[in-house]
């Protein structure tokens, strides 16, 4: 049941992007989606925990985590929209490099053989991934891919300061994060608009009832993903989530017709296995929630 019930977790995340797209077709900037989405959870946890209120304003490590937080969706939310979502989602699972530098830089861990190895997997599953066809040098080549990048560096964060603030309360750190996840990317949607850049939104039926249904799913998300952690050990539920990965590809291909190369393939599967490999027990590591 707690696999399942991760799986759940997982088929959310991995079909996000759809409504994400649909609503940037509608007008909508993914940006103001997400402030919308994650204000929904901040308001459910608020009143249904106000002690988590004070818990947050107590703690600067639940503020960083809160901005971090911030970064990862509105960077992961943006780049699914208007990127590619297969690349999107491969490039925002660099994140277990990005989280080794932070972890030997914040938390003082050891840089093992098996950090290593993982390191040199995920670069150059990156590299295959990021290459031109007529050859060059691998670099991102959209904002989407930026974001990705991006992305898996602001998730990398946040779970080095999720491990910090272990010691703060559970309703706080999920607090910290809805909020984080509202404010920060509604704060940069408004100055992007004060830049000329469109950032407007059109108030449809259609684009409410997706909002609705997408804030909706990422509490059946959340809520999953504590109930399954509880019960699986920490290394199980790394690997599992991956599916993301999975729902992501198949739900692109099926659903927009996405084309999957075999050097997107190749890439991508360097990187899943780098990602697993961070999943694996390790004594000089400890272990990041998702």
């Amino acid at each position: 049941m707690p696999i399942a019930v991760l799986l759940v977790n997982a088929l959310i995340w991995g079909l996000s992007w759809w409504p994400l797209k649909a609503l940037q077709e509608e007008g909508w900037h993914p940006l103001w989606c997400t402030t919308l989405v994650f204000l929904l959870g901040t308001v459910a946890i608020a009143v249904a925990k106000p002690g988590a209120v004070a818990g947050v304003c107590r703690s600067p490590l639940l503020l960083v985590l809160g901005l971090a937080a911030g970064l990862t969706n509105g960077a992961f939310n943006w780049g699914v929209a208007v990127g590619d979502v297969v690349r999107v989602i491969l490039l925002f699972y660099l994140m277990p490099i990005w989280a080794a530098i932070m972890a030997r830089v914040l938390l003082k861990e050891k840089i093992t053989t098996l950090v290593v190895v993982r390191i040199v997997l995920a670069l150059t599953g990156a590299a295959i991934v990021l290459s031109p066809e007529g050859g060059g040098i691998p670099l991102p080549s959209n904002t989407g891919d930026w974001l990705g990048l991006f992305g898996g560096m602001a998730f990398a964060l946040t779970n080095v300061m999720l491990r910090r603030a272990a010691h703060c309360e559970r309703d706080s750190r999920a607090l910290a994060m809805f909020a984080g996840s509202a404010l920060v990317p509604g704060v940069f949607a408004a100055l992007i608009a004060t830049k000329g850049i469109d950032a407007s939104t059109s108030f449809g039926p259609q684009v409410w009832g997706l909002v609705m249904a997408l804030g909706s799913a990422m509490l059946v998300a959340n809520y999953a993903l504590q109930f399954a952690a509880a019960r699986l050990p920490v290394n199980t539920t790394s690997v599992v989530l991956l599916t993301e990965v999975v729902f992501a590809v198949v739900s692109s291909v099926l659903l927009i017709g996405a084309v999957i190369t075999p050097s997107m393939m190749a890439g991508g599967l360097l990187i899943v296995v780098s990602s697993v490999l961070s999943a694996l027990p390790n004594k000089n590591s400890a272990k990041s929630a998702g």
